[in-house]
Parts: C-alpha cells; sequence; structure tokens
C-alpha cells in the first residue's frame, strides 16, 4: 500500500496484508505509549498521523493540523514519520547513537525512519523520540522555522503573530 483511502485506523489496518499488519502494529502501539498528550490521531494524507488539532494551533502554513508523527505501510517497507527528529537535532543525533549502539542500521530519510520488520527499529530509542517534544515546545520550534522562511518573514513584517492566543 501506498497512500490509503482509509477514513479510520481501525480501516486502514484492515486494509493491510497479515504480514504487514503484524509489522505496524508494534509500532502503533509504541507511538501511542510514548506520544505526549495533546496530540491527536487521525487518517491524513492516508497514513495514521498524531498532529496538533487545528482547534489549538490554526496557524500552519497548509491550513491542515500541524503533524508529529505519522506511520504507513510503503510500497517496498514500513515508514515512521518523526518530526521530533527533523525539527530537533538532538533527537536526531540520540537516534543515530542508539542504532548504533544497538548494533542496528538506522534507514533515515529527513524526518522518516524506514523499516521492515518492527524488529529494524531500536523501540526505546524511537519511544524517546517520539515523547521528546510536546505540543508547546513542537509549535516554539515549528514558528522559529516559520521565521525564517520568506512566508513566515512576510507575516512578522505585518506585525502579525503566527501563535493563537
Amino acid at each position: 500500500m501506498v497512500q490509503s483511502a482509509a477514513t479510520s485506523v481501525a480501516q486502514y489496518l484492515k486494509e493491510l496484508a497479515a504480514d504487514r499488519r503484524r509489522e505496524i502494529e508494534p509500532a502503533l502501539a509504541l507511538v501511542r505509549q510514548h506520544l505526549p498528550e495533546g496530540y491527536v490521531e487521525a487518517m491524513q494524507y492516508g497514513m495514521i498521523g498524531w498532529a496538533i488539532p487545528l482547534s489549538v494551533y490554526p496557524e500552519t502554513y497548509n491550513k491542515q493540523p500541524l503533524g508529529y508523527v505519522a506511520l504507513a505501510a510503503q510500497k517496498h517497507y514500513n515508514t515512521l514519520y518523526l518530526m521530533a527528529a527533523y525539527a530537533d537535532s538532538p533527537t536526531e543525533q540520540m537516534l543515530r547513537t542508539e542504532f548504533a549502539a544497538a548494533g542496528k542500521k538506522l534507514d533515515m530519510g529527513k524526518c522518516c525512519i524506514r523499516f521492515k520488520r518492527f524488529d529494524d527499529l531500536v523501540p526505546a530509542a524511537i519511544g524517546a523520540a517520539i515523547a521528546a517534544l510536546p505540543p508547546e515546545r513542537f509549535i516554539a520550534i515549528y514558528e522559529a522555522a516559520r521565521g525564517q522562511t520568506a512566508a513566515g518573514k512576510r507575516t512578522a513584517a505585518k506585525g502579525r503573530t503566527t501563535r493563537r492566543r
């Protein structure tokens, strides 16, 4: 499965082949166990996602909930998208260090960790990365990054703040 039209997590899991579901379900449980309070689980972009809802933080650049973690069964592998690893250098470094210490290969893009089997992961490191940024801290990092973009500078020049008061 590359992208799903499922509208619920249960439907998404039901669409997966049994062997893929066996690898996704423990990753799903790991995310749920370590996710800081304030993120909401929903289907986003054809995958399972956890985000800050628009009711809490509506000022995103794309008018979508501010995504923090996502989990997907791709065509050739499974993927965990960890914005904490992308937005927070110490978290990324911790992941690299812990995977090396465990003797496991870290197949990582900017924010995604690709895995075929759940056993390819280092659950303690993944859990720590997920738990690393409560919503308030993630919003602050997001706003600082947006302030460095052309659109963020235009917003600041107009005297508007991106944070909802």
